[in-house]
Parts: C-alpha cells; sequence; structure tokens
C-alpha cells in the first residue's frame, strides 16, 4: 500500500509540472520579437548608465521608444514577458541569445575602434613625415 500511495504520489508530482504555470497571454508577443525588444531594451539601458545625460538630452523615454517600434503596449509586453519568464529554460535560451548578439556586436566595435585608432596614427605619421621633410627643405 505505502508503495502505491509513494508511486501515485511521484506520478502526480510529474503530471503537475508539465502543466502552463502562467496561461498563453492572447496577444502573445512571438519569441524572436520578444528577444529582440529584450536586445533594444539592454542597449538603452547600457546607454542609460554610460551617459544618462544622452538619452535625456533627446527626451528619449527607452519603454515608448521600444513601445513605439514595435508597435506593443506596455501590459502586452507585461505579460508576454511574464509567459517566457515562467519557463525558465527558455527564458534562459533567450538571454542567451541576447548575450551573443551583445558579444558580437562588441566585438565589431572593438575592430572600428581600433581601426580607428589605426588611422590616427597613420594620419599622425604621415604629418610629422611632411613636418620633417619641410624642415629638411628649409635647411
Amino acid at each position: 500500500m505505502k508503495k502505491i500511495i509513494a508511486l501515485l504520489t511521484i506520478i502526480t508530482l510529474f503530471v503537475s509540472c508539465k502543466e502552463e504555470v502562467v496561461n498563453k497571454p492572447e496577444r502573445l508577443i512571438e519569441k524572436d520579437v520578444m528577444v529582440d525588444i529584450m536586445y533594444d531594451l539592454s542597449i538603452l539601458e547600457a546607454i542609460r548608465n554610460q551617459n544618462p545625460a544622452s538619452l535625456d538630452t533627446f527626451k528619449i523615454n527607452s519603454r515608448d521608444y521600444i513601445f513605439k517600434k514595435y508597435k506593443i503596449d506596455s501590459v502586452q509586453f507585461a505579460k508576454s514577458n511574464v509567459y517566457y519568464a515562467s519557463d525558465y529554460n527558455e527564458y534562459k535560451s533567450m538571454f542567451e541569445q541576447i548575450n551573443k548578439r551583445l558579444q558580437a556586436n562588441t566585438k565589431s566595435v572593438d575592430s572600428l575602434i581600433k581601426l580607428k585608432k589605426k588611422k590616427k596614427i597613420i594620419k599622425k605619421g604621415e604629418k610629422q613625415a611632411v613636418i620633417s621633410r619641410d624642415t629638411t627643405k628649409l635647411n
């Protein structure tokens, strides 16, 4: 009898774990679009943290901007976010996608910065060569 109760308890736990914790909202934002929204929000938050005056100067509210860009409202975003967050593994994979995009953009920006520095060094070297050539002609 104890074995049957233990078995039924285990089966009940497995069956209850497979049910959705949060019901799917009517106007669910697609997963790919939600990843894009969360990516854009992370970029805007990074801008706000690095240079708060930049967004304030142009009077940009990051949430309002995102809502207009993706033609969604705050309730739709909140419900979709809660729905995706209710599945830990799915939400984690979404953040991993965002992280990969951020890392890829970081690498490309770093490459552009290095290229700009090299160009600046080359330009500076050319200027010095012209100056030294002009001073040699004068002597």
